[in-house]
Order: structure tokens, then sequence, then C-alpha cells
């Protein structure tokens, strides 16, 4: 016979409702109390009924991780830290909750399908990933769905995207943003003070969040550099960028076409240090060595970026800092930023794949 929430109230020597708080949490009860209620949950290895929890209460256990791409490094590693902080206390009752990875590949659709079916879940809280399409028709179709979660009681986190604009305060919204454009332009800068100016840019997905604050933050850079749209190297900066995906292949081939239409660049951004890969297998096929003839430069510091060859200069974001602070957002266990957005700051990483351009390509 299944052990029922009254078989733990009389061990523990309370009531069925002070069982009920102690495993909800959503109660003070004095520590002695918790304590019995706990040991007497242990001694008579009782189930919490998800079901009928979910029922009583707002929302399930379920939390919802939306990512673009699961087999991306970058988002592993920030799901990876915000599952530790989602399940940390499970073996507490009620200490944790069960997080779900969804990934979108990407889709607008995709993201707005899981969205709703975590609302159908009722979900205890949701953490959007990684960048945005900039679009006002999905911006709205995202923030009506946010507003119908939030309004059941769901957390809701944005780690790694802009703050949803308007929504922050209406909703509840916490965002950690990355300083992308900051370290766009700290990455653009160190190239320039190396003597670089026929700079090669390969960029993410042009309706991507991400992507737009990256490339404004290359162009911030040339510009305070008198390298602006008006004179002949900054228009030759302009021709110099070519958009793909963030994947290695779009590196490879975006890089062809570069050399195509410069065969004197001298150094080239990738959107992220995944795309640098293809970059740099690109350059090698071409004949070019990296420094020595083109140098490249990445974004992320993703873990294989110091194990390249050369290593990869590159922008270091605290991925895993950020899930985790994500999950202890989403779970209740930390303060809300003030205002409720939060920047994380990015550093740049130099490493062999940067260096003065060769005399011969000057």
């Amino acid at each position: 016979m299944a052990v029922t929430l009254a078989d733990v109230a009389a061990r523990a020597g309370v009531s069925s409702a002070t069982v009920s708080r102690v495993l909800n949490g959503n109660y003070p009860v004095a520590g002695s109390t918790k304590d019995r209620v706990q040991r007497a949950v242990e001694e008579l290895d009782y189930v919490v009924n998800g079901q009928a929890r979910a029922l009583a209460a707002a929302t399930s256990d379920l939390i919802g991780v939306l990512v673009n791409d699961v087999a991306d490094p970058f988002f592993g590693l920030i799901a990876s830290a915000l599952q530790g902080e989602i399940g940390a206390g499970g073996t507490q009752p009620g200490g944790g909750k069960l997080a779900v990875v969804c990934n979108t590949g990407g889709s607008p659709e995709a993201e707005l399908t899981y969205l709703t079916l975590l609302e159908r879940q009722r979900a205890a809280g949701v953490v959007l990933t990684g960048s945005t399409v900039e679009s006002k028709a999905h911006t709205a179709a995202v923030t009506a769905r946010l507003t119908r979660l939030a309004a059941s009681g769901t957390r809701i986190v944005l780690c790694g995207r802009p703050p949803l604009e308007q929504a922050e305060d209406s909703l509840g919204l916490i965002t950690i943003a990355f300083d992308n454009r900051g370290g766009a332009r700290r990455l653009t800068e160190h190239l320039l003070s190396l003597g670089h100016r026929r700079i090669g840019y390969v960029a993410g997905p042009a309706e991507r969040s991400t992507t737009r604050h990256r490339l404004e933050g290359h162009r911030e850079a040339l510009l305070a550099a008198g390298l602006g749209p008006d004179t002949r190297a900054g228009a030759n900066a302009l021709r110099l960028t070519v958009h793909g995906g963030y994947d290695r292949a779009s590196g490879y081939d975006a890089t062809l076409e570069l050399l195509r239409r410069d065969t004197g660049v001298t150094a080239i951004v990738a959107a992220n240090d995944t795309v640098a890969l293809g970059v740099c297998a690109a350059l090698r096929d071409s004949g070019l060595r990296i420094p020595g003839d083109v140098s490249v430069a990445g974004f992320d510091d993703l873990p294989f970026s110091v194990d390249a060859s050369p290593a990869l200069t590159t922008v270091r974001i605290p991925l895993q800092d950020a899930g985790a602070r994500a999950g202890r957002l989403v779970m209740g266990r930390q303060a809300p930023p003030p205002g409720g957005v939060a920047t994380v700051a990015t550093e740049l990483m130099v490493r062999g794949s940067t260096a003065p351009p060769s005399p011969g390509r000057r």
C-alpha cells in the first residue's frame, strides 16, 4: 500500500497541513518541526504525488530551458550549469526541480511551440537562452506567451539575450545580458592596435540580436579609429562583412568569399569560436599561415579555444557562471538584480592567433 501524506503526518506527530507546507516550501515552519517531517518522509520512503501537487499548486516541478542548439558548446555550458542549480537539493523533499532542455534549432516557430507546451505543463520556471530573432511579430508572440506564463506564477529568466522591451516590470522578467557589443569593440581595437586595417568579419545570421550587437561593437571600433564608412578603409570594412550561420562550415565558406573579395585581407574576426575553426581551416587550405599571413579572432572563449593551433584570441563570456546565476534566479534562491537586468562583462583573451600584419600584406 502506498504511503500517504497522513502516514507521514502521524509518524512526525504533526498535521497533514504542516507536512504539505514543509514539502511545498510555501509557508514558514519551525526548524525542529521541519526536521521531523523530513525524517518521517525518509523513513517511510514517501514519494510526493507530482500530478496532484501540480493541480493543487499554481505550478509544477518542471522548469523549461530553451536553447538554440544543444550540440553547440555555448548552449551546453549554460544548460549544464542551469541544470545543476535547478536540480540542487533534489535529495531533500521539495528541494529540486526537473530541468527540461528544449532544443529549438534556432527556429522562432519551435520557440513559440515550446513556450505553449510549458504553459500547458504549468512550468514553475522558464529560462530562454541565447540570441533572439529581431522581428516585431515574433517579439509580440513571445511576449504574449510569457505574459500568460507569468500570470500563472511561472518565473521567467532571459539568459544571454537582450531585455524584452517594456516587459521587465510588467511581467517580472529577469534578464542576464551579455556585453556582446563591448567585447566585440575591444576585440577589434586589439587588431587595430596591431596595425590591421584590412579586417574581414564573418558575422552570424543577420536577424539575430547577438549578431547585430557584435557587429555594432566591431564597427564602433573602426569608426573611433577614423575608419568610418566614408573613408576608403571603412568602406572596405563594410564590404568585407559576410553573414552566415554560427557553425564551422559557415566560417569556412565565408572565409573563401572574403579572400575572393580581397586577397590582401590581414585579419578575420569570426562570429564565435566555432566559426573561427572554419575560418582557420579555410585559410590553411588556401595556403595562408595563421597569424603570419592572416590573424584570426573568435568570440565566447569555448573550452577548445585555448587548445587550437595556434591558440585562439577571443572574447571570454563566463557562460557557466551566467548559467548558474540564471538557475538560482529561476529557482528563487537569489535576489533579482536592480531593475531586473544584469549585464555580464566580457574579457579579451589575447593568444597566438593574432599578431601584427606581415610587411608584405600591409
